[in-house]
This record gives C-alpha cells, sequence and structure tokens, in this order.
C-alpha cells in the first residue's frame, strides 16, 4: 500500500482545520500550517524533477536512483516552528541538489531580497542561515555574518527615514503610540519605540517617524515631536493618544491649537476594569452611546444622564469617565465620516501585533540598533497595506473652517517652530 506522501498529509490536516472553522483556532495555527504545505511541495516537486519520475512510477531503462524516504527537517518563522520532511535520494549518476538552492546561487538580487523578507518575518541571521542550507550536501548559500551585513542595509534605510522632509505630507490627523521591546542591554526593563503615522489631507496613510524613547518620559515625547516639526511636519489638525500623561504633555505644549483626542479603545477599558462584570456590557453600551453621539450637545446631555445614572454605584468608573472627558469627544468636531476611524490608535495597535508577532522569536534585541531596524522593516511593510480613507470635497472644507478656528495658521506654526 503506498505511502502517503508530506504534502498530501499535511494537506488534509489544513482542509481539517478549515473545515473545523477559524473563529477560535489561532491565526498562526493556520499560517504555520499553509508555510509547511508550500515548502513541502516544493521540496518533494524537485526531487521528482530530478529523478524524471512521480513517487511509486516504474523507472525507465537507463534511469537510475530512487527515493530513499524522508529525514526530519525544521525551519523557524513569525508563526513559529515548521516542520518538514527532507526527501532523500539514493543511487543516483549525480549527487542530487535542491533546484531552489541553484537558483539562488546563481540569482544574488533574488537571494539578498529573500534574505531581507525572512529578517523582517522574525527569522534570526541564524535562522536565515540555516534556512539556505543545503539539505544534502550541508553546504549553506548564505553565513551569519553575510546576512547580518544584508539586514544592515536596514539600518541605512532608518536613517534615511528619519533624516527625510516632512513638509510635503499635508497631516490631518496624527497618531502617536509607544511599543515596547526587550534588550540585552537592560534586562531589568523594556525599552519603548515611539511611532507616529497620520492621514493625509488626500486620505492616505502615512508612516511618519519611529525612534526610542526609553520610556515615555515627557522630554523623550518632546524630543521625538519636536524632531517631527524640525523637519517640516505641518501642524495636525487633530493628535490621537493613549492616555500616557507623557504624551499628553508633549502634545499640547507643541501644538496647543490642536485637537487632541484620547483613544476611546484604552478609554472604554480601563472604565470596564472598574465595574462588576454582570454589568460590563450595559455599561459598555452606554459608554458608546455617548462617543457616539451626533454632536457635542448631544454628548454632553448623555455624559451627565451617564453620570447620574452610575455615579452613585460605581464612583471610581464614573471619575474615570469625566477624566479627560474633552479630550475624549474632540472627534465630534472633525466630518462625521472620519470619527471611528480617528479616535482611536487601532490602526497602529494592529502594526505592533504584526511586529510583536515578528520579535518573538527575539525575546531580547543585542542592542539597540538591531531593535530599531526590524520594528522599522516590519512596520514599513505593514503600512504599505493601509488603505486610504475617502476625503471628500466637503470634508476637506469642513476641515479648513476647523483649523481656522482652532487657530492653526502661519503664527501658530511659528509657534511650534519656537518650542525649543
Amino acid at each position: 500500500m503506498a505511502r502517503i506522501a508530506p504534502s498530501e498529509q499535511v494537506r488534509q490536516q489544513l482542509t481539517t482545520f478549515l473545515a473545523g472553522g477559524t473563529s477560535e483556532a489561532p491565526v498562526s495555527q493556520f499560517l504555520r500550517l499553509a508555510v509547511q504545505r508550500v515548502v513541502q511541495e516544493i521540496l518533494e516537486q524537485e526531487v521528482t524533477d530530478f529523478l524524471g519520475r512521480e513517487r511509486y512510477e516504474r523507472r525507465d531503462a537507463g534511469q537510475c536512483g530512487y527515493r530513499n524516504g524522508y529525514e526530519a527537517g525544521r525551519m523557524r518563522s513569525a508563526e513559529g516552528e515548521v516542520r518538514v520532511q527532507v526527501p532523500q535520494v539514493r543511487d543516483s549518476e549525480q549527487p542530487y541538489r535542491s533546484q531552489l538552492m541553484d537558483f539562488l546561487r546563481g540569482n544574488s538580487d533574488v537571494l539578498e531580497h529573500l534574505v531581507m523578507q525572512m529578517y523582517t518575518r522574525g527569522l534570526s541571521t541564524r535562522d536565515i542561515e540555516e534556512a539556505l542550507r543545503d539539505p544534502v550536501s550541508g553546504e549553506t548559500l548564505l553565513s551569519k555574518r553575510a546576512a547580518s551585513e544584508l539586514t544592515d542595509r536596514l539600518w541605512d534605510d532608518y536613517l534615511a527615514f528619519c533624516q527625510r522632509d516632512l513638509s510635503a505630507f499635508a497631516v490631518e490627523y496624527l497618531f502617536i503610540d509607544g511599543l515596547y521591546e526587550g534588550m540585552r542591554l537592560h534586562k531589568s526593563r523594556k525599552e519603548a519605540t515611539l511611532v507616529a503615522w497620520g492621514v493625509l489631507r488626500d486620505g492616505r496613510k502615512v508612516l511618519l517617524h519611529l525612534a526610542l524613547g526609553n520610556k515615555e518620559s515627557e522630554a523623550a515625547c518632546k524630543t521625538f515631536i519636536r524632531d517631527m516639526v524640525k523637519r517640516g511636519l505641518p501642524i495636525p489638525t487633530l493628535v490621537t493618544t493613549d492616555g500616557a500623561p507623557a504624551l499628553i504633555a508633549a502634545v499640547e505644549a507643541i501644538w496647543p491649537h490642536s485637537l487632541r483626542q484620547r483613544c476611546l479603545v484604552h478609554k472604554v477599558r480601563n472604565v470596564l476594569e472598574r465595574v462588576p462584570a454582570g454589568v460590563k456590557d450595559e455599561v459598555k453600551q452606554a459608554l458608546w452611546c455617548v462617543y457616539d453621539a451626533p454632536v457635542r450637545e448631544v454628548a454632553d446631555l448623555l455624559a451627565q444622564s451617564f453620570i447620574q445614572r452610575y455615579g452613585p454605584q460605581y464612583p471610581s468608573a464614573v471619575q474615570c469617565f469625566q477624566d479627560d472627558l474633552d479630550a475624549c469627544l474632540n472627534h465630534l468636531r472633525c466630518p462625521a465620516s472620519h470619527r471611528k476611524r480617528i479616535r482611536t490608535t487601532n490602526l497602529l495597535e494592529r502594526a505592533f501585533l504584526e511586529v510583536r508577532r515578528r520579535t518573538r522569536a527575539t525575546p531580547r534585541f543585542l542592542d539597540e540598533r538591531s531593535c530599531l531596524k526590524l520594528i522599522f522593516a516590519a512596520l514599513m511593510q505593514v503600512s504599505d497595506q493601509w488603505q486610504r480613507i475617502r476625503m471628500s470635497d466637503l470634508d476637506r472644507v469642513q476641515l479648513d473652517r476647523l483649523r481656522q478656528q482652532l487657530g492653526i495658521d502661519e503664527p501658530a506654526q511659528a509657534q511650534a517652530m519656537s518650542a525649543y
């Protein structure tokens, strides 16, 4: 009885996984199976091409060599370890060599691009060296040192990114948040990497700045923002952040005319932490009724109703709700079609999830440089998939009127530049 090929076994596992539904299963499990199937099929097809016949197909006259089982192999990726079965060949006229490896040997540009892609998807330089090792000869296409030298180009790209002129980016909405990663240099604590991205006047979303903040102190946050201003970033209409006091203080100090929006996902989470589990759904619905109000006047009435209703029973939750309430409602002054997109840092949070998925194979980075170049590469890759938001002529007229009301003009720009 013919044995089932490893690729077919993986296909059956993938089919079973999909048949069971993916609503509760981790996406990483699906991705790992998908990667495993593709790699396994490539390995088996290479042996078929080398021998000139399919599995269990008899040899023709003059043909030599035969399949001789499999050896276990593995590779690591951002989705975790991927196990494969490496086909073995015996009694062939010439030693079996992977065609993929031969192709890469003759195409240095493809090899370099592949190394960059593997690195940005979470493989260490040691993993890359192992992944590019010929399973038969043991020869590697690229040493760990060579892989490291290639990925160092990302550092040059990062430095150029941090020096580019930002005056051409007509930012209407700006978002700033911090991502924490461990470094061996500071084993006792994680370091904060500050990230800024914006929505431009034409609706495009762009990554604007990325820098190590050490910790989200007010001085670090001001330095981060001033760097963007120094490179010509126009004053944004609205800036969305979480509730970090240092970041709030820095935004208000450098852009006093801009609206500051508190991330409502963080705020709702903070309020719900202060109420019993049995009423969380009810309180959550009441909170979003306030934040989803059509105009600020209605939001103020709903906010007072919320305070009167829940204040006597849950004073700490209501106090949290009242804290920074104006900043929670500033999105209501912007065009209605943009409000749900500008009142949270969700897009950045999703990008951070992608970064963490890539960096979890490296619990602590060796140094600041290795940390920043990987985060930069991952975020640039994620940002390429961002879709613009609709920005109609009416939306732009409303934003122009709002900027006039806020006093965001040339004198205000000069005032921001004088914050040095």
